[in-house]
């Protein structure tokens, strides 16, 4: 009788959805139950992705100016940016450790690099699409080189930038997983944990969480743009 009442006892704590029998994708209770490791996972992924794209933007955005002035460096700087998207995670990740250690540095500086690739050429094709006549008639109205880049060049290559920005924001939500090989992949972490135990519900969520990042993250993106380039909802220069 005791055993009965045992056994119908956990039956009845056990979740419906996922528990030693049950096994399914959808799952309602595993949300409210992993709460606390859904939003750790989720805001150090967004954390990682962040700081990779800013760092990203940080170095590429001088490589692209040397780029453009020096042209006899261009092919160097884009082939050297491309062929660090050659090396695959599984090499560059390990390769960082005995300089970064275990952390979420590691998973950074390597999400860096891979966006170099995508953000130098889009960076240096926006700087290329401003009009020569645009630079000459900056020039003849007395703006230094600093005054025209920032106030000429940067605002009509915004739209070319932006799009390329978008792109390695989405590379960069879907890399950011395989930092799970240095224990900080964000919802990379609960990925391979799902896989590795056969947890569907802890699978499906966090992949579900990764696509939520990348469309959300690419929607605030859009708004910047349209915050930053009025003219191009009116008609003006693009």
């Amino acid at each position: 009788m005791r055993v009965t009442l045992l056994a119908s006892s956990v039956a009845a704590v056990d979740p419906s959805c996922y528990n030693r029998t049950v096994n399914e994708w959808w799952c309602t209770a595993y949300f409210s139950d992993y709460r606390s490791e859904l939003v750790e996972a989720t805001t150090q992924h967004l954390v990682i992705t962040l700081a990779a794209i800013v760092l990203g933007i940080v170095v590429a955005f001088p490589l692209a100016l040397v780029a453009r002035r020096v042209p006899r460096l261009e092919s160097a700087i884009l082939g050297g940016s491309t062929a660090l998207y050659t090396i695959p995670s599984l090499a560059l990740f390990p390769l960082l450790v005995p300089f970064t250690g275990i952390t979420a540095t590691t998973v950074v500086i390597g999400l860096a690099l891979y966006a170099l690739t995508i953000l130098v050429r889009s960076m240096l094709d926006g700087l290329r699409a401003v009009p020569d006549e645009v630079r000459e008639s900056a020039r003849g109205l007395g703006y230094g080189a600093t005054a025209q880049l920032y106030r000429i060049e940067l605002p009509l290559a915004l739209p070319v930038m932006m799009a390329g920005l978008r792109v390695a924001t989405v590379s960069t939500v879907a890399l950011t997983t395989v930092g799970a090989l240095v224990a900080n992949g964000g919802l990379g972490n609960l990925i391979a944990h799902g896989v590795s135990t056969d947890f569907r519900a802890e699978l499906l969520a966090a992949c579900l969480l990764c696509v939520v990042i990348a469309v959300l993250l690419d929607v605030l993106i859009v708004a910047a743009q349209r915050v930053l380039t009025p003219w191009t909802r009116t008609g003006g220069v693009s």
